[in-house]
């Protein structure tokens, strides 16, 4: 499943001078290959929500691979308004599954797998994000552009027939043991007793706590996707303009922020084992305040500032998404909350890139830019390191 999370939106990013000069595709259209699955991410969040209420995460899941593949098929086939369509159609897919796995972890996971759990499905999309970034032009040039994109649709195809088969096995299965629904807190038979005040008191509680928690991962949230979207968009050009670097050795450069995700990916919950989640939490926050400062400060050492970005934004998934089923009543709950804090956390990532290179091209310069990324990385270390702290507390 998470192989076909972000490897779709990735393929067209290492052949888009094939695409435009095949299709005709504008500059500003070649960057809505990227750009309209993000926005869709959050504009789709209730058409997700919905799907998981109706028909369980798993039949969610179902369709979510399907609507992948057919937009892969589809999207590798005609002219420009036919390549957007099939992203389109990828974008809005990719986001049942956004919000369906949250709730497949939260309710099949032991507790203290959550975290482990999270962390192989967030250093698997990246792991095929890059084998997806270099694979796609070393094919491309065997059998074309079209094929080459449309050749990834082997492994949602794989993860759709598996998802099938498991849902063939799991029929006997009723909506209500997949999905819970939102229920009023249970109190005793005798509402007057003390024990019934103490029990609503503490619900009340619960659900404040809850709410705290998911509008601090919102915050989170749209700190590490803003941070993360606009590094990967503008890294490859700011290394070539500030250290000369040529573009493959800039591009590879680059692709250790993407690489260097799953030592976070799976850090983050070694870490939260042996101390708390706070602590990890903060050490993924101080390496994610590390990168725009390092390269503001000492640019030479653009590589270890890429490889700690890259362990940050890696870590800073899991950890968040580790959070959510800590406050979490239900699956109910689950997805609600993975639903707000994926749509404003991807919204954020639709307007970054374009306003840092905004500001590149208004100054100049790429100091601004800069200080983009870092507030970006503050607000997810102040929203996640509240989070974390507030969840953990009983």
């Amino acid at each position: 499943m998470a192989l076909s999370l972000r490897a779709p939106i990735i393929a067209p990013t290492a052949v888009i001078p094939d695409i435009t000069a095949d299709t005709g595709l504008s500059a500003v259209g070649a960057g809505l290959l990227t750009g309209l699955p993000v926005l869709l991410f959050a504009l789709a969040t209730p058409l997700a929500t919905r799907s998981i209420r109706r028909f369980g995460p798993e039949a969610t899941i179902i369709l979510c691979l399907a609507g992948v593949l057919a937009g892969t098929v589809i999207r590798s086939l005609g002219p420009a308004w036919v390549v957007l369509a099939g992203t389109i159609l990828i974008g809005a897919a990719m986001t049942l599954g956004n919000i369906a796995v949250p709730v497949l972890i939260r309710r099949d996971v032991p507790w203290n797998r959550i975290s482990a759990a999270t962390g192989a499905y967030s250093a698997t999309m990246n792991i095929g994000s890059m084998a997806t970034l270099l694979g796609t032009a070393p094919l491309a040039a065997v059998v074309g552009w079209r094929w080459a994109i449309a050749a990834w649709g082997v492994v949602t195809a794989a993860g759709l027939a598996y998802w099938l088969l498991r849902q063939r096995h799991a029929r006997n299965s009723t909506l209500e043991s997949t999905v819970e629904p939102v229920r009023a807190p249970a109190v005793p038979a005798i509402s007057d007793g003390p024990g019934a005040v103490a029990a609503t008191a503490r619900a009340a509680i619960d659900r404040t706590r809850f709410r705290r928690v998911v509008a601090l991962l919102v915050l989170a949230f749209c700190g590490q996707s803003a941070a993360y979207y606009a590094t990967t968009a503008w890294l490859p050009l700011m290394l070539s303009d500030t250290r000369g670097l040529a573009p493959a050795t800039s591009g590879a450069t680059a692709s250790l922020f993407q690489i260097a995700a799953v030592i976070g990916a799976f850090g983050v919950p070694l870490l939260a084992a042996r101390t708390k989640l706070w602590i990890a939490t903060g050490v993924i926050a101080l390496f994610w305040v590390s990168l725009p400062i390092g390269l503001l400060a000492a640019p030479e050492a653009f590589v270890l500032w890429s490889i700690i970005g890259g362990i940050a934004q890696g870590g800073g998934f899991t950890a968040i998404f580790s959070i959510i089923p800590r406050v979490a009543h239900n699956n109910a709950d689950t997805a609600t909350a993975s639903a707000r804090i994926q749509a404003g956390g991807y919204l954020a990532a639709t307007f970054a890139p374009p306003l840092a290179g905004w500001l590149n091209g208004s100054t100049g310069s790429w100091t601004l830019p800069l200080f983009l990324v870092l507030a970006a990385t503050l607000a997810f270390t102040i929203g996640s390191l509240l989070a974390a702290r507030l969840a953990e507390r009983r």
